[in-house]
C-alpha cells in the first residue's frame, strides 16, 4: 500500500521510510507541551539503523529519474505539496500550536509563507533558467590555440539529508525551504524530524508523500526520519549515498554535522544556518528615563522578561533561547544584570 495513497491527519509515530512505515521498536519519544512540561501522544519510535540506511539506497535509487524529470512535473509535484498542505492546515496549524505552546495564528501565517515559499520554487522551475546554461563556441582557428566548445549547465547533485528547525515547524521544516529546494533542483530528500514537534512534522510528511504517490514519482523521492537523539541524522550525513545537508540549528549541531560531512572520503556540502546569542544591552541613560524606585533590580528584571517575550513571535529565535538581555549601570555588581534565557 502506498503511504500518500491517501491523505489523513491521523499520527502512527512511526517513520516513513519511501512507501513503507518504520517499525515500533525499543527506542520511544513523545512530544512535550512547553506550558505544562506534560507528554503529548502518540508515542513516536525512533528509527532502526536499517530503516535510515533503507531511506538513502531509496533516494539513491530514486535519484536519475527524479533529476530528468521534466520542469512541467516537478512544478506539477511541488505545486500539489503545496495544496496538500493547505488541505490539512487546520490539524497542521492545532498540532503546531500544542507542541509549541504558541497561539495558532501564529502558525496560520507561517502556513501561508510555507505554501508561497513552494509556489514560488514552482514557478522558477517552470521558468527553467536556474540551471544557468551556457555554451562558449568553440573557435578552431583561434591563435595561438584553438578555442574548445565549452558547455555547463547545473545539475541536482543527489539525495539531500534535511534537519528541521525547532523555532519553524512549518516554513524550516519537512516541507520547509531546505525542502522545496532541493526538490526544485531535482534532489530526494530525507527528512530528520525535530522530536520537539514530531507530530507537525508526520502530518507535513504525509502531504509531501500523498504528492509523490498521485504523481507516481519513485518512492525514494521522500523520506521521513525519526530518533529520540543524534545517531540517526550523523548516520544519514556519514553515508555516501547522501550528497548534501540541509541544517537550520543550534551552531553545535551545525557544527557537528560539518565535521561528519568533510570527514567523509568524499565530503559534502553543509547548507547550514546557525543561531547564535543576540545581546541587547540597557545603558545607563535608558535604566535612568525608567525613572524606576528602589527595587529596580526586580522591575528590571521583569523589564527583560517582556522584552523578550515581545520580539519572541518576530524574531528568528522563537521558541529557543532569545539570547542575552544586559544593563550595566554601573561597575557594581549589585547593579549590573545580565539575564540569559
Amino acid at each position: 500500500m502506498r503511504i500518500g495513497s491517501k491523505l489523513s491527519a491521523e499520527l502512527e509515530g512511526r517513520s516513513i521510510i519511501g512507501e513503507s512505515r518504520g517499525a515500533a521498536g525499543d527506542k520511544t519519544f513523545k512530544a512535550i507541551d512547553p506550558r505544562d512540561g506534560s507528554e503529548i501522544g502518540p508515542v513516536f519510535y525512533s528509527a532502526l539503523d536499517a530503516e535510515v540506511e533503507r531511506a538513502a539506497e531509496l533516494a539513491d535509487s530514486a535519484r536519475r529519474e527524479f533529476a530528468e524529470l521534466s520542469n512541467k512535473r516537478r512544478s506539477g509535484f511541488l505545486s500539489a505539496i503545496a495544496e496538500n498542505l493547505e488541505s490539512v492546515g487546520t490539524a497542521l496549524v492545532r498540532r503546531a500550536a500544542l507542541e509549541t505552546g504558541l497561539p495558532e495564528t501564529r502558525f496560520e501565517g507561517e502556513l501561508e509563507r510555507t505554501c508561497g515559499q513552494i509556489r514560488m520554487f514552482a514557478k522558477v522551475v517552470s521558468e527553467g533558467s536556474w540551471v544557468d546554461a551556457r555554451i562558449d563556441r568553440a573557435i578552431a582557428d583561434r591563435k595561438p590555440l584553438p578555442k574548445p566548445d565549452i558547455r555547463s549547465m547545473l545539475h541536482p547533485l543527489g539525495p539531500v539529508a534535511v534537519f528541521c528547525a525547532t523555532n519553524f515547524p512549518l516554513a524550516f521544516s519537512v516541507a520547509g525551504g531546505d525542502t522545496a529546494s532541493a526538490f526544485a533542483a531535482g534532489c530526494p530528500v530525507i527528512v530528520i524530524a525535530n522530536k520537539a514537534h514530531p507530530g507537525t512534522a508526520e502530518i507535513a510528511a504525509k502531504a509531501i508523500a500523498k504528492a509523490v504517490s498521485d504523481m507516481g514519482l519513485e518512492e525514494g523521492v521522500f523520506s521521513l526520519i525519526f530518533s529520540d537523539g543524534y545517531a540517526a541524522g550523523q548516520s544519514l550525513v556519514s553515508n555516501p549515498l547522501v550528497k548534501a545537508v540541509g541544517f537550520t540549528g543550534s551552531r553545535k549541531g551545525g557544527r557537528a554535522l560539518i565535521d561528519i560531512a568533510a570527514a567523509r572520503p568524499e565530503p559534502v556540502p553543509v547548507f547550514a544556518e546557525m543561531s547564535s546569542i543576540n545581546p541587547i544591552f540597557l545603558l545607563p541613560g535608558a535604566i535612568a528615563a525608567l525613572q524606576l524606585p528602589k527595587d529596580y533590580m526586580r522591575r528590571l528584571r521583569w523589564v527583560m522578561v517582556s522584552s523578550a517575550q515581545s520580539r519572541e513571535l518576530s524574531s528568528c529565535r522563537n521558541m529557543s533561547r532569545p539570547g542575552l538581555l544586559s544593563s550595566g549601570s554601573s561597575n557594581s555588581r549589585k547593579d549590573r544584570i545580565q539575564f540569559r534565557f
